[in-house]
């Protein structure tokens, strides 16, 4: 596992700076700790772990409840989120990421 001391995150060609990491299922909070932030949907704010294909799936049901996040990083964590998905053979809806947003008021 990856020292998650190491804050910056390089987008990749893609746009994206999800990389597939090896620790899978179950996270505790150890485990969280230890990620490196390229494994979460939102890398800045370590927010929803994309570590197997549970994980891709519930990012997507949690997505909405995400507060305190501009645009610019929601997008960037649909596209991590597609790119788990693509990795972990989670099918998406086509779906933007305007569509899971909650417009609360």
């Amino acid at each position: 596992m990856a020292d998650s001391t190491d804050k910056v995150v390089q987008r990749q060609d893609d746009g994206t700076t999800w990389k597939p990491e090896t620790t899978h299922g179950k996270l505790s909070s150890a485990d969280l700790a230890m990620l490196p932030n390229s494994v979460f949907a939102f890398p800045e704010a370590r927010l929803l772990p994309l570590t197997d294909a549970d994980h891709v799936m519930a990012a997507l049901a949690q997505f909405r409840s995400v507060d305190g996040v501009p645009d610019g990083d929601r997008a960037l964590a649909m596209a991590n989120i597609r790119k788990a998905a693509a990795h972990y053979e989670v099918e998406l809806a086509d779906d933007g990421w305007q569509e899971l947003q909650d417009f609360r008021e």
